[in-house]
């Protein structure tokens, strides 16, 4: 019990403050964002939604640690393409992704973004995502 009250802070007014040791510093915001270095994209176009001639995009929200690798668990649908099919695809690609980092006064840092992905029929003139 005497430990658990030295991790406490006590107020004048009998309340207790218990103290976070696990919060980190805030991530400083980043000047410049994360850029994507794949040279082939990883992202595959369902073949069901391609035959049809499906397209949509989906946001990710990403975060990528200070050397530009992606953190595992931490991708996130920002906006649904409407085509299940299509989000699922952009999600199970997402650890594929390489990134330059996000930059910070010429510092590389851990940062949060959103990475748009498009999926256009070859049909309509555009390429694969």
């Amino acid at each position: 019990m005497v430990l658990a009250l030295l991790a406490c802070g006590r107020k004048d007014d009998g309340t207790v403050r218990l103290v976070d040791h696990t919060t980190a510093a805030p991530t400083p915001p980043a000047e410049e964002p994360p850029v994507a270095t794949n040279p082939v994209s990883p992202v595959r176009y369902p073949p069901v939604l391609l035959a049809q001639g499906i397209e949509g995009r989906v946001l990710l929200r990403l975060f990528v640690d200070s050397a530009g690798n992606v953190i595992p668990d931490s991708t996130r649908i920002a906006e649904s393409s409407g085509y299940p099919a299509l989000d699922s695809a952009a999600l199970v690609a997402s650890p594929e992704l390489r990134f330059s980092p996000a930059l910070h006064q010429g510092r590389p840092i851990a940062a949060p973004f959103l990475q748009p992905v498009q999926f256009r029929s070859p049909r309509s003139g555009a390429g694969t995502p």
